[in-house]
């Protein structure tokens, strides 16, 4: 069977394929794996088929096989990462030391103090980008202000916090 044999055999198994992905676990990504399969046929340079058919049904069960494997290695990286890079250790709280979070209240007091030293207008500018995830054109347009007046606070604002960490790695 030739490749334009083989594609327009698949055009015309294409439901009866994508029952087999939906019945094989395919669920809602059996579109995208027919759409996968049809790539993978169409690239394919395949040598005499005896049952083109058969060898469509295959390459499917292939493809669900490689998914399925590639869902169970990530899985086992994912479970492995976690537990090299993350796991609770029982009897050992995960919440900072009481010294930790004393620590970090008087960091965040002085970067507070740090911004207001700026300006009420470019510590809340600094607040509503970082903090609240508005976009400057959106902080420009509520404030009034131009873009460039927001680049600017934030360039300052950032270049004090940038020296504000500076002096805490340094103390």
């Amino acid at each position: 069977m030739t490749q334009a044999g083989l594609e327009a055999l698949f055009l015309a198994n294409r439901a009866r394929l994508l029952r087999f992905i939906i019945a094989h676990g395919g669920g809602d990504q059996a579109e995208d794996l027919l759409q996968e399969l049809w790539l993978r046929i169409a690239a394919a340079q395949p040598g005499p088929i005896a049952q083109p058919l058969s060898y469509l049904y295959r390459a499917a069960n292939n493809l669900m096989l490689d998914r399925y494997r590639s869902a169970q290695y990530t899985a086992r990286r994912e479970r492995d990462w976690s537990d090299a890079n993350g796991a609770t250790v029982p009897g050992i709280s995960d919440e900072p030391s009481g010294e930790r979070a004393m620590i970090a209240r008087e960091q965040l007091r002085i970067a507070e103090q740090r911004l207001a030293t700026l300006g009420a207008r470019a510590a809340a500018i600094f607040r509503r980008h970082r903090i609240d995830g508005a976009s400057q054109r959106q902080i420009a347009a509520e404030m009034g202000v131009s873009l460039s007046t927001v680049e600017s606070d934030l360039r300052k604002s950032y270049r004090a916090m940038i020296d504000l960490q500076k002096d805490f790695d340094e103390a």
